[in-house]
């Protein structure tokens, strides 16, 4: 049995470690299969025995392009099973992964850590030797350091229980990659074991440091702002090219453009200065909500309130669109049949927590529209929070005899949409882009009204060939 506490002696730079993974959602499910395919052995932990005996079987319960058969090929190694009891976790494991969620609490923007306490307690109460304990979770800072005490008191073993914290930045649709092919590991280390636990965590993530991979040692509390801190910038440059369409679309420039001329500047560069709808997901929201919460409870409001504003930018993106809906359609919607096209938060998973296309498809149907949502993945998951809106059954099928249609979720098979099929299928060709996906002057040449948010409106042809703009003025 590999041990790292007892002696202080470096471990062998790639063995082969007994590990668990508590929680065996996206994240817990994606971290176990990823840390057997690296070598080690790994026995997961859920107290869902319907989602464990779907695991062990070879059947993930979401969607993530590359991990089912990551899941396949490590269950059929032997490295990789799945349990509900955290004794027999607790026995099997020298390192275990706290992988659960932290969702928004009710009624408040701070982090529910119910389920982080409870696994944390669950655990401690069968930890009999020396081990590590890694949060991956996304917490409020200091959350770590109540952790420990709870460990040291709770545990059999006591302060023999090592805790670090070792943040996840995975991005759905590329969960696979971003765990075996990170940018960067972020290790959170305290005490006097922190040198031989950054070891530990090394042996860990051995191949994937092998290869190149930079690792940030720090402190507890710093690791676990990285994540926060992290979403809040990315947050805040997704929310500041949207408030730059706010004033194009009153200025008439165009926004599109703008980001173009900006991406080029070193200093901002062009990733995640892309308009549109605005995010979603059960982490950039949550996550920047969560931070201001823990800010005012340390007496710091003025040192994030600019997320406050991030935030209300984010959502006046969803009633935005809305309105841009009313407006291609002479403000009236009634009895129209309107195609959405997209329910997940973003494209390559059927996550909808947020999501900003089903807050428009329901408020589109609010004002007495027929909506009717497609999504690849996400329908079945739309389909129990949102039951009141009609499900398409393909893309085809959305279009057909739609008044207006409205990109909401950048899938590919939106994005490379013939618009001259598509107009075929339509009642009305009028697109609203609100990914800013879509080719504009392409659609606009086969006859499409097209619209999105901070630009202006583009010429389109008629059944004559003429742009509109040009019969008009002929008249």
């Amino acid at each position: 049995m590999f041990d790292t506490l007892d002696g202080g002696t470096a471990p062998d730079p790639n063995p082969a470690l007994r590990m668990t993974v508590i929680g065996t959602g996206y994240l817990g499910a994606t971290h176990a299969v990823c840390m057997a395919a690296i070598g080690h052995e790994v026995v997961a932990l859920d107290v869902d025995e319907a989602k464990i005996a779907a695991l062990a079987s070879g059947v993930l319960p979401f969607h993530e392009p590359g991990l089912p058969e990551l899941l396949q090929e490590q269950l059929a190694s032997g490295r990789l099973r799945f349990t509900t009891s955290a004794q027999e976790a607790a026995e099997f494991g020298d390192v275990h992964f706290i992988c659960v969620g932290t969702p928004q609490q009710p009624g408040s923007y701070a982090a529910d850590l119910t389920y982080v306490d409870a696994s944390v307690r669950a655990l401690a109460a069968h930890l009999q030797r020396p081990c590590l304990v890694v949060g991956k979770s996304t917490v409020p800072v200091g959350t770590a350091a109540r952790l420990t005490a709870m460990l040291h008191e709770l545990a059999p073993a006591g302060e023999d229980v090592h805790l670090t914290w070792n943040p996840e930045f995975l991005r759905e649709g590329f969960a696979v990659e971003d765990t075996l092919r990170p940018d960067r590991l972020v290790f959170g280390v305290q005490g006097d074991g922190g040198a031989q636990d950054e070891l530990t965590l090394r042996a860990v993530y051995a191949p994937v440091i092998a290869a190149g991979t930079p690792v940030v040692v720090t402190n507890l509390s710093t690791s676990e702002l990285v994540k926060v801190a992290a979403n809040s910038f990315l947050a805040t440059k997704i929310s500041f090219i949207n408030a730059m369409a706010e004033v194009c679309e009153v200025t008439g420039s165009d926004v599109k453009d703008l980001a173009a001329a900006l991406s080029h500047d070193t200093r901002i560069g062009g990733r995640f200065l892309r308009p549109g709808l605005g995010f979603g997901g059960g982490c950039l929201p949550k996550d920047i909500r969560a931070f201001m919460a823990r800010a005012n409870e340390l007496g710091i409001t003025q040192a994030v309130e600019f997320l406050r504003e991030v935030d209300a930018i984010n959502l006046r993106r969803r009633s935005r669109i809305v309105s841009l809906a009313l407006e291609v359609s002479d403000g009236d919607l009634s009895g129209a049949r309107v195609a959405v096209l997209g329910a997940a938060f973003k494209p390559d998973s059927d996550d909808i927590r947020d999501s900003p296309a089903l807050d428009v498809a329901d408020a589109l149907r609010s004002t007495g529209a027929h909506v009717v949502v497609w999504d690849p993945h996400a329908v079945p998951n739309a389909k129990r929070a949102y039951p009141q809106l009609t499900y398409a059954t393909s893309t085809e099928d959305a279009l057909r005899g739609a008044d207006l249609v409205l990109l909401l979720t950048e899938w590919e098979e939106f994005c490379t949409l013939d618009p001259v099929r598509a107009g075929e299928l339509v009642n009305r060709r009028v697109m609203v882009d609100g990914r800013q996906a879509l080719p504009a002057e392409h659609w606009a040449h086969a006859g499409w009204v097209y619209r999105a948010l901070g630009r202006p409106a583009i010429p389109h042809a008629t059944p004559s060939g003429a742009p509109v703009s040009q019969l008009e003025g002929a008249a």
